[in-house]
């Protein structure tokens, strides 16, 4: 037989009210409508941040490893190399052992990587719209930063912290 405790000692809690429910259940939004406005894409959400670090380094510098594009998006390593693998799989990505460290796989989009980046931007770009479309134009700015500093102060305890400085 189940004891049912009485409601005087069960305490109570306004998930509205909790930040972190309101961040995971904003998340879960935000994917959606990525999704949705990327959907002839077939790209994820983690699959554009990986492809686009990618592609904004600079053609002259030094190609960008597979744990530094972790650090950069701020993903484990293990959880990138499957990402890498099905980017790799469809033909957007490919790996190069470096010259220094043979050991080292250095990441290169391919044409077809290029022509997905330039495909999947609008829908993106509409996407990050439509999640902030709620707020009122004047309050999206503050929004914004008020978000990269809860992340960045927060960044250490995560997982997988980010490292945009690189």
């Amino acid at each position: 037989m189940v004891r049912r405790i009485p409601p005087t000692e069960t305490p109570t809690q306004d998930l509205e009210a909790l930040p972190g429910h309101g961040i995971r259940r904003l998340q879960q939004i935000a994917v959606a409508i990525f999704l949705q406005e990327t959907e002839a894409t077939g790209i994820t959400p983690v699959q554009y941040a990986a492809l686009q670090a990618v592609a904004n380094q600079p053609p002259s510098g030094p190609a960008i490893d597979q744990r530094t594009l972790a650090r950069l998006i701020g993903f484990d390593t293990s959880t990138i190399a499957g990402v890498i693998d099905r980017l790799e799989a469809r033909g957007l990505l490919r790996r190069e052992a470096s010259p220094a460290d043979r050991r080292v796989r250095l990441l290169a989009l391919t044409e077809e990587g290029r022509a997905m980046l330039a495909k999947v931007v609008p829908g993106m770009q509409r996407a990050q719209e439509r999640m902030l479309a709620p707020l009122p134009p004047t309050e999206r700015a503050e929004f914004m930063r008020m978000l990269r500093a809860l992340v960045k102060a927060n960044n250490e305890l995560s997982r997988a912290p980010s490292d945009p400085g690189r």
